[in-house]
């Protein structure tokens, strides 16, 4: 989440003519995040969180986004809800931009997880995987790993400083995309399953946000992205990865389903290619973002020390033990 896009008090006016929902009180940009505007709205009773699409979101499928938030929550999946205006339409135009307004999930992210939070959120995966595996509807993964060349071109690399930086990258990509698995267990993943994204309560799990990267694509990839985002101790700006942790994980993910002998065969490439992807995200954001937007830029060296972890591992084992 971030802030791109300024709205004014009419601009709350309008929401509040669009919707039945009562008047809307206050409202505050929300920092956290790099991709799309996001404001709390904030009413006598209730709290909401508009979101204003913004530059990596195509608007033919943004609709898909409310649909699946829409069927987990009827599911009974903790997450946000898009609500439907006076004419039964989860989207509207705000400074000619696509935007929707969701209910506010009740928790908050954590700064540092533990073990068990760790199984619970393994749980939590595997239960939307049981679900989304059985929609009927998709979106083919615009950050997958074969749309991540075009991605690294669009970096603003600064020649003789990053030149060693742009090899790395190149030849990892090649590997990566090289030894690539097929035919794994796929349907819906969440796609970016970061601790900002996983909200707690008391330490119990309340829910997860942010489903505007869901896409279909191998389930264990969905592992491997919660890995890197969640599975790496920091200590002096260096990041380890805790084992413990991984193990918690996938032992949550395997109450609800048991991983295949091919999933756990493909677990490091995967890992590789998540960290790649985040990399690759990071660099470009760091490079591109304007200055003026109100956004927390992240570090890319995190996911370039993680790409080295995993450079240094191979088997599934490597990850438990």
């Amino acid at each position: 989440m971030a802030v791109y896009t300024k709205i004014i008090s009419k601009d709350i006016h309008l929401i509040n003519s669009k919707f039945n929902i009562d008047e809307i009180k206050s409202f505050q940009g929300i920092k956290k995040g790099i991709e799309n505007t996001n404001y709390s709205l904030k009413t006598k009773k209730e709290k909401f969180i508009l979101t204003i699409f913004e530059k990596r979101v195509s608007y033919k499928e943004i609709p898909f986004f409310m649909k699946l938030m829409d069927n987990l929550n009827q599911s009974k999946i903790s997450c946000p809800k898009p609500l439907k205006d006076k004419n039964r339409n989860f989207l509207f135009k705000l400074k000619n931009k696509t935007a929707c307004v969701v209910t506010f999930l009740k928790g908050k992210d954590k700064q540092i997880l533990n073990t068990n939070n760790c199984y619970q959120i393994g749980k939590i995966i595997s239960k939307m995987h049981s679900i989304t595996k059985k929609l009927k509807f998709s979106r083919k993964n615009s950050m997958g790993i074969q749309n991540l060349n075009t991605l690294l071109k669009s970096i603003k690399f600064k020649a003789k400083k990053n030149s060693n930086l742009e090899k790395f990258l190149a030849q990892n990509l090649s590997n990566i995309k090289k030894n690539w698995p097929s035919k794994l267990p796929n349907g819906i993943i969440h796609g970016d399953l970061f601790i900002d994204n996983i909200f707690f309560k008391k330490d119990k799990l309340s829910g997860v946000i942010d489903f505007y990267f869901a896409a279909n694509d191998f389930f264990m990839y969905e592992i491997a992205i919660c890995i890197n985002a969640l599975c790496f101790d920091k200590k002096n700006n260096k990041f380890k990865i805790n084992k413990q942790k991984v193990k918690n994980l996938i032992k949550g993910y395997e109450s609800v389903r048991k991983i295949t002998i091919k999933e756990k065969k493909s677990l490091n490439i995967l890992c590789r290619g998540a960290a790649i992807r985040y990399l690759l995200t990071r660099l470009y954001d760091y490079s591109n973002t304007p200055k003026t937007a109100l956004i927390q830029i992240k570090d890319p060296n995190e996911y370039y020390q993680k790409l080295i972890t995993h450079n240094n591992l191979s088997s599934y084992r490597d990850y438990l033990f």
